[in-house]
């Protein structure tokens, strides 16, 4: 006789019962061995990319079976908001989402009605061939997966900044994520999210989904930036990625352990 399967928490249950900004990082290597072990470093939660990483099906299936024995709790960013594609990414057992570049009420909607099955939507219903209702061996799989998938949507353009009080206010918007980096270039500062008026725009948001008491997260690698907005009442945040991570780290060992320039010409001279 199979065993029954009860689904972990969404997302949007944890941070309903956090009391604090849920802090988490990302996971771009696309490896299932670093997504485990970022897993079990305490963080709340993983953000595993799809949209600016190598990650395939495939790739993203292995780190959701590796992190799934470890408290934090990983969303998952699709490339676009692809209908066909978000169904293969909710059938693999991804129950959290975040859909980039959405600008519009019109485009939060798509998004919504990609993630739930009829007449609600029009996510197509093969669970019982998929990971997500763990092949039949979720009770009542097909009634429960609407409130068994969350929903988060990116606010990443000037444009979406105008928009973002109602695209918070679409029925199944759990929440927005703000993405500084392509909000600096839509506004014309490319490489500057710490410019002025990139800020405030962010600072805007934030306040903005506040008053609203909507769910909302930021991406802000600078600590002091990550600082400040979590003084402003984000609700999660994203603080580094595994890639940059090893970047720097391995950096910071080649400094340590190799001859600087300086001494490597002064040698040279010799």
């Amino acid at each position: 006789m199979p065993i029954r399967v009860n689904l972990p928490p969404t997302f949007r249950d944890r941070l309903a019962q956090a009391d604090r900004t849920l802090v988490g990082m990302w996971v771009s290597s696309g490896n299932a061995l670093n997504a485990e072990i970022c897993a079990g470093s305490g963080l709340d939660w993983l953000l595993i990319d799809g949209e600016h990483s190598h990650n395939t099906l495939e790739l993203i299936l292995a780190q959701l079976q590796a992190v799934a024995a470890y408290p934090a709790t990983p969303l998952v960013r699709v490339p676009e908001c692809n209908t066909a594609l978000i169904k293969q990414y909710l059938d693999i057992g991804a129950q959290n989402l975040l859909v980039p570049m959405v600008n519009t009420v019109a485009d939060a909607e798509k998004a919504v009605a990609a993630v739930r099955y009829p007449p609600h939507g029009v996510r197509g219903v093969g669970s019982a061939l998929a990971r997500a209702s763990r092949w039949n061996r979720v009770d009542d799989y097909l009634a429960a997966a609407n409130g068994a998938v969350s929903l988060y949507v990116q606010i990443e353009t000037a444009e979406a900044v105008q928009n973002a009080r109602e695209i918070a206010a679409v029925d199944g918007v759990d929440g927005v994520f703000i993405g500084p980096s392509d909000l600096a270039a839509s506004m014309g500062h490319l490489g500057e999210q710490g410019h002025p008026e990139v800020v405030d725009a962010v600072e805007t948001t934030i306040r903005a989904m506040t008053e609203l008491g909507v769910s909302v997260g930021v991406n802000a690698f600078a600590p002091d930036a990550a600082r400040r907005y979590i003084e402003l009442g984000v609700t999660f945040i994203l603080v580094a990625a595994d890639v940059s991570l090893l970047a720097r780290a391995s950096e910071a060992l080649a400094d340590t352990w190799l001859p600087s320039a300086g001494d490597a010409a002064e040698r040279a001279s010799y």
